[in-house]
């Protein structure tokens, strides 16, 4: 269960299972780094071969029955013509471009689930005005029958009222639906039940002025950290294919024994044959590359126009990353307005709604009126509701356009520690040992089959019809 938004927001980090793939898909990225330099490190390898000779050649009649054959090859590479370094300088960027969008991620996940949140608050709210309409009118609905019934009233206003109750049945019908939904939506990206959501703190750090949301934007939105890496491994990338054109140099060494395993004896010999050798070599190999049939020059440009791609791809997510800035900072200043005129809007209608009743005691208004009146101040409040949730929504939206909507600004690690991929990282780079393994993986999110389907049962209502504590 869930009761506040920090518990939901703690929900998605620790459990949602895209949130968690992200994660082990940043580790994946890690080992590109060891994966490079492994390239620049030494390498030996070594053989065993055992071989019967079932049936011997006319020219070698005096050769061994079997041999025995063990081998041992060490080499070092000296110089790859900066390949090597260029490429672990590569890898790097993109280890830091894929921590960046392992932020987006977290941002977007978090952003998504503010929303689930506001929207089960909202779809309470709207529930809980719809039921309290429909009670309203069916109380209506059942006084105005018995005034037609006294000759008070006529038919018309009967057939009004029924109208006006089948309606707002049939948009209760409509809310509980949205509800349920919503609901379901917010199990899917945190993993537990909402309970009785209470409202949300106030939003840290929200901008002063839309130039100081782009200029924050600008320095920490995680995209644009990302492209930004992912140009300067681009420019790495032109240096390792101009370097197939450049010599390598290596040293070896290497051994090689053998035995025939006592074959070669031939029986009543007085002549000892020698039966095992032992080689060892060492030298220096280099490589120059005369002519490749313009493999490296056309690796080059290739190289060059991805880097040039990479390049032009920062501009254009630094476009979309002002316009989100601008657009949310547009959406949020535009609903925490509407918040203000729409309560006035709410209050209006109250003393409208509570003047007609009044006015139809003496004769003054029909019941056409109060009808009228009744679902104006739903729709008002309906609106007020949903003001309150888009100004919210924005306002996180804004934040994480920021790149101020992840686990460290909201504050989480108080509640344990938080996902570090530099850790893993730093684990991972230097090690040169083949049979390093690690643990086979196990799923760290957790699944939802066992969380009861959700249902459109709201709390306890207040009297303006509104969910107690929904904002």
């Amino acid at each position: 269960m869930a009761d506040t938004l920090r518990d939901a927001l703690i929900g998605a980090y620790r459990t949602n299972p895209n949130l968690q793939a992200a994660r082990a898909q940043q580790r994946a990225i890690d080992e590109t780094v060891p994966l490079e330099k492994a390239a620049g490190r030494p390498s030996a390898t070594a053989g065993v071969s055992y071989v019967e000779f079932v049936k011997a050649s006319n020219s070698s009649q005096n050769g061994p029955d079997r041999s025995l054959g063990v081998n041992l090859d060490l080499g070092v590479p000296i110089y790859s013509g900066g390949a090597v370094k260029n490429a672990v300088r590569a890898a790097e960027r993109r280890v830091e471009a894929g921590q960046a969008d392992l932020r987006a991620t977290e941002s977007a996940i978090f952003s998504q689930t503010v929303a689930a949140y506001m929207d089960v608050i909202r779809g309470e709210a709207l529930v809980g005005l719809n039921a309290n309409q429909v009670e309203v009118l069916r109380v209506n609905t059942q006084a105005t029958s018995d005034r037609f019934e006294i000759g008070d009233l006529t038919r018309t206003d009967v057939a009004q009222s029924q109208s006006r109750l089948a309606l707002a049945q049939g948009d209760l019908r409509s809310a509980q639906a949205n509800l349920i939904a919503a609901r379901e939506d917010y199990i899917r990206l945190t993993g537990l039940a909402p309970d009785e959501l209470q409202p949300p703190p106030p939003l840290p750090g929200l901008p002063a002025s839309v130039e100081d949301a782009v200029a924050t934007a600008l320095d920490n939105n995680p995209d644009i950290i990302a492209a930004q890496e992912r140009a300067e491994a681009s420019g790495f990338d032109i240096d390792v294919a101009g370097a197939s054109r450049l010599p390598r140099v290596s040293v070896f060494t290497g051994s090689d024994y053998s035995n025939t395993l006592g074959s070669l004896d031939i029986p009543g010999s007085p002549v000892s044959v020698s039966q095992s050798g032992l080689g060892v070599q060492a030298g220096v190999q280099v490589s120059v590359p005369l002519f490749q049939g313009g493999r490296p020059a056309a690796l080059q440009r290739q190289a060059q126009a991805r880097s040039a791609a990479a390049l032009e791809t920062i501009i254009a997510v630094e476009r979309d990353v002002i316009a989100q800035v601008r657009s949310a900072y547009s959406s949020w200043q535009a609903a925490t307005q509407i918040i203000i005129s729409t309560q006035s809007a709410v209050d209006a209608a109250a003393l409208s709604l509570e003047g007609v009743r009044a006015e139809n005691t003496v004769g003054n208004r029909t019941i056409l009126d109060i009808l009228n009146a009744e679902q104006e101040l739903v729709i008002a409040r309906s609106q007020l509701v949903t003001a309150r949730r888009n100004a919210y929504v924005a306002g996180f939206t804004l934040l994480a356009a920021m790149g101020r909507a992840e686990a460290r600004d909201l504050g989480l690690g108080d509640d344990g520690p938080l996902y570090d991929p530099q850790v893993n990282y730093e684990r991972v780079r230097d090690k040169w040992w083949d049979w390093d393994r690690e643990p086979d993986p196990v799923v760290q999110s957790t699944r939802t089959v066992d969380i009861p389907a959700a249902d459109a049962e709201t709390p306890v209502n207040d009297d303006s019809g509104v969910a107690s504590g929904a904002y």
